[in-house]
């Protein structure tokens, strides 16, 4: 009869598995409480100690590192391995079911002390996975309790597969370089973090043709931005960047939202009570740079506003859900990709940035704590409109590449600037793409003016209001060129340069 070894901490599942296999025809060795609760649900089950002759030792830390447990999952398909292990009396096992001590919960605790953290460390378990992994063209390993089912299913109807046995194997190798790296990491101290990722998606290059390129993530079943893709050709690695700044952007903002964004870059911002009156709004801000540019929602797309969508060449739409009729709206642009998101949520709260021999760890900039340090600095106080709109244009600047600027009406950017080298620049362009829109508006800066040569610009343009960080040892000399322009002027005391 065919053999399993059943050794886990986490029992989820383990019954149903068990009962299948004991209705093929299984036997099932089994440890501690893994044989205990097999026992409990009437299933027949041989503890190791009797399967070994061997007791447990050590409070049970000793129960599964025998000759006659690794053998038999080390033996290989061979006459002379048959022959040993009929001499010695064991047998071949054929499926090793094993999951781990919980080392990185229990590191986790406030409250764990060091004996708690070392005696949580899994020997038996690991020796378990590597030996079935290491012997996977004729073993089975399971080690996570999501396998189950397939795995049940594949050996009811005659096998798990070589290619399956494989997948396992390697699956195994990675919870062991987890655990392992989890381990180094806490004896090392948290300076010694280590960086896990995983293949995703190959691409098919890079920013340019000749660039190689793929996708990873922090998990082994991640998929592109954690969403479902729907539609469309293969995204591609400019496709990602340009996705991800426009769902980090989108999911900044509370009201209905839209973002558009062409490399890298927000090209048009808007809030408003009806999502359709939100697009075309952040699209009249930069009709030229919406054209191929990335369009993302922080509700699902509507009838209304795919209808207008389509009217535009976009190579993405990214939202939290897309309805069977907005579907077949879209469905004519058949190379569009269309990317579900399952929530509004932006994991990890940090990012990373290779550089030349290293790389960069910042939390992300989801914008002010509060707005306990902003105060009104010129001698006119904002009115409720200008309210309004500072807070409006001081979030979506946050999402523009520095040095940022952005000029909006209401809840709508009608010019955006950034990018440059110097911030002058950066209103000049914001003006110009306001045109006379800019009339009126506000205007925010991610980072202080060095000089008042950028509020004399957006007086020119028409501004009537300006919030910035502060901070600079010139800030007198921009407070006085916005009182001789009759502008508003506010300080927040937080910088948000985007580079």
């Amino acid at each position: 009869m065919p053999k399993a070894i059943l050794s886990v901490y986490d029992k989820t599942g383990l019954v149903e598995l068990a009962s299948g296999l004991v209705q093929m025809g299984w036997d099932l060795v089994a440890s501690g409480g893994t044989a205990r609760l097999l026992s409990h649900n009437h299933l027949p089950v041989i503890d190791v100690s009797a399967y070994t002759s061997s007791p447990e030792v050590l409070s049970g830390r000793v129960k599964t590192l025998h000759p006659a447990i690794h053998a038999g999952i080390l033996s290989q398909d061979r006459e002379e391995d048959r022959a040993e292990l009929s001499e010695l009396g064991w047998d071949k096992i054929d499926l090793v079911v094993v999951n781990l001590y919980p080392f990185e919960r229990t590191i986790a605790k406030p409250e764990v002390t060091f004996a708690d953290a070392i005696e949580n460390i899994d020997i038996g378990g690991v020796t378990l996975i590597r030996a079935a992994a290491k012997n996977h063209e004729r073993a089975v390993l399971v080690c996570d309790p999501g396998d189950y089912p397939e795995v049940l299913e594949y050996i009811r109807q005659g096998g798990v597969p070589a290619e399956v046995r494989k997948q396992l194997a390697i699956k195994g190798f990675m919870v062991t370089y987890q655990y392992d790296q989890a381990i180094h990491a806490y004896l090392s101290g948290s300076a010694c973090e280590s960086l896990r990722i995983y293949p995703i998606l190959p691409l098919r290059y890079g920013e340019n043709p000749h660039q190689e390129a793929a996708l990873y993530g922090y998990g082994v079943h991640e998929t592109p931005l954690g969403g479902k893709i729907l539609q469309g050709k293969e995204l591609s690695y400019n496709n990602i960047l340009d996705l991800d700044a426009a769902w980090r952007a989108v999911t900044n903002f509370t009201d209905t939202s839209v973002v558009i964004v062409k490399h890298l870059s927000p090209c048009g911002i808007a809030s408003a009570s009806r999502l359709v009156d939100a697009y075309q709004s952040a699209l009249a801000c930069d009709p030229v740079s919406a054209y191929g540019g990335i369009v993302a929602c922080n509700v699902p797309l509507d009838k209304e506003t795919a209808l207008e969508i389509r009217k535009l060449f976009v190579e993405c739409v990214i939202c939290p859900g897309f309805s069977s009729p907005v579907m077949e709206i879209l469905a004519e642009k058949k190379n569009c990709r269309l990317l579900e998101m399952p929530d509004l949520e932006i994991t990890p709260q940090y990012e990373y940035r290779s550089v030349n021999r290293g790389i960069l760890k910042q939390t992300i900039d989801r914008g002010d704590p509060s707005e306990v340090n902003w105060q009104v600095v010129s001698k006119k106080v904002p009115d409720d409109a200008q309210w309004l709109a500072l807070r409006f244009a001081w979030k979506a600047c946050q999402h523009i590449k520095s040095n940022a600027i952005v000029f909006a009406k209401g809840t709508v950017t009608v010019g955006i600037g950034g990018g440059q080298p110097n911030r002058v620049d950066c209103v000049r362009m914001a003006a110009q793409r306001a045109g006379e829109k800019a009339i009126g508006a506000v205007m925010a800066s991610d980072a202080f003016f060095p000089f008042p040569d950028s509020i004399e610009i957006a007086k020119e343009a028409g501004i009537s209001a300006v919030i910035h960080p502060g901070g600079s040892i010139r800030d007198k000399d921009a407070v006085e060129a916005a009182d001789r322009a009759g502008m508003a002027m506010v300080t927040t005391g937080v910088r948000h340069f985007r580079h």
